[in-house]
């Protein structure tokens, strides 16, 4: 399978924007196994690839209304404050950064920040429960900061005023097809990442006809193009 070429790679751009969970940290797979889980108790007919497939990269507001759309009602807050609290506890045993991020954060010459659909808590508590949060405070921004989040553009454009770069100068790095819309919504190149253990070759697919300009299996493609 091949992709378009990369318009602008990561050491050309003026600014790299990293998504969180699934690019910087391993989390989506047991935060989709644990959404499910609380989901199904509620009562809705969703398993662990249901929810990657619709509400993957999605904010809590966003994926509120997806469910609304395909199961006719949102969950209420008591079943929201149960996942919050079951994703927790999972992430304390079992989250890692994703393999290699720590190399390329110590090589990126570009500026970087993150744009994430997690709030900002939980953005705070993984990233330092994996030692990235250091590396990348305080340019940390979360989609709770926004009026409309991925799919649509306001998060990755946020970020980009706020760190002065223009959004044609900026390189998303995004594993959800949401956040791959985002970001040409916004007019930003685009890199699929598909390293975590949530995505396979079809998830790549699926970001490619998103519009993702380049697909990669893990940082090691990324390497030699990071360094000025």
């Amino acid at each position: 399978m091949t992709f378009p070429h990369l318009a602008m790679s990561p050491a050309a751009a003026d600014l790299v924007i990293f998504d969180c969970d699934g690019v910087l940290i391993d989390s989506e797979w047991i935060a989709c196994e644990v959404e499910a889980e609380v989901l199904r108790e509620d009562g809705f007919d969703i398993d662990t690839d249901g929810v990657r497939r619709l509400l993957l990269g999605l904010s809590v507001a966003s994926a509120a209304k997806v469910l609304q759309r395909d199961f006719g009602r949102m969950p209420d807050a008591n079943v929201l404050e149960r996942i919050r609290i079951r994703t927790a506890e999972a992430f304390a045993t079992r989250l890692q950064a994703i393999a290699g991020i720590e190399q390329i954060l110590d090589h990126l010459a570009p500026r970087r920040c993150v744009a994430s659909s997690s709030d900002p808590a939980r953005l705070q508590a993984t990233l330092s429960q994996v030692g990235l949060y250091p590396r990348l405070a305080p340019h940390i921004f979360s989609a709770t900061m926004v009026a409309n989040g991925k799919p649509a553009p306001d998060l990755f454009l946020y970020a980009a005023n706020r760190m002065q770069a223009a959004a044609s100068r900026c390189v998303v790095i995004e594993d959800s097809v949401a956040g791959v819309t985002a970001a040409r919504a916004a007019g930003m190149a685009v890199i699929g990442f598909i390293g975590g253990r949530h995505c396979d070759r079809a998830h790549g697919d699926a970001l490619a006809a998103a519009g993702a300009d380049r697909i990669v299996e893990s940082y090691a493609e990324l390497g030699g193009m990071v360094a000025a």
